[in-house]
């Protein structure tokens, strides 16, 4: 039972908004109004700087990473060791969306989730990362990086299990298949912007950046 106190720890992780804290040490004093509105790393990038910018991603991966850490910690050999840590990491990443903190208005998830399942699926989060990389660099959209790094590790996750490439616990199975599904609703206005050709196109030079993570 003292496990499941890694849950709402990892809620409350989830809910911190590193984000829009390090916006508004920059100098921008709602993130919620600038920029896509969205609070995330990217948004960041653009509205104050890739210094700022990259501070909000390590700290929105690092929450992620602690959930997972912290909940291992509690019950490092319990025989639900492995669903406690997960239930941890996934209340991070709801946390994040819908954190306590800002009236339940958060980011996309993206980079809180990548902290989870790097601790959780180290190798298989960099082959999606590594999927996220190609994607941006070639197309230049966050935002599309996002949703395909998130199908890859789905893919990669399934393809482990069924054809017994590595050992991979079937609770990742639906946990992949859930978290593909919440990034792409968490980025479902990024998908009509792609459709409409109006998404903005990220860049490593410029504060501008396209896409929300």
């Amino acid at each position: 039972m003292l496990g499941l106190i890694g849950v709402p720890i990892g809620y409350l992780l989830g809910s911190i908004p590193f984000s829009f804290i390090i916006a508004r040490i920059f100098g921008i004093h709602d993130l919620r109004k600038v920029g896509s509105g969205n609070v995330g790393a990217t948004n960041v990038w653009r509205a104050a700087g890739r210094f700022a910018g990259t501070m909000a991603l390590i700290g929105d991966i690092g929450k992620g990473m602690a959930a997972v850490i912290i909940a291992s910690l509690i019950a490092p050999a319990s025989d639900g060791a492995e669903y406690l840590k997960l239930a941890s990491g996934l209340a991070a990443i709801i946390g994040h969306i819908y954190p306590l903190f800002l009236n339940f208005r958060g980011g996309k998830g993206v980079n809180t989730a990548l902290g989870v399942m790097l601790i959780l699926l180290p190798l298989e989060s960099l082959l999606a990362f590594l999927a996220f990389i190609i994607t941006v660099v070639l197309s230049k959209y966050i935002s599309l990086g996002s949703m395909v790094a998130a199908g890859a590790l789905l893919i990669i996750v399934w393809a482990e299990y069924l054809f017994k490439l590595d050992f991979v616990h079937p609770v990742y199975l639906p946990v992949s298949l859930l978290l593909a599904g919440l990034i792409i609703y968490t980025h479902r206005t990024n998908i009509k912007r792609l459709m409409t050709g109006t998404e903005n196109r990220f860049s490593m030079l410029s504060r501008k950046g396209g896409g929300n993570a």
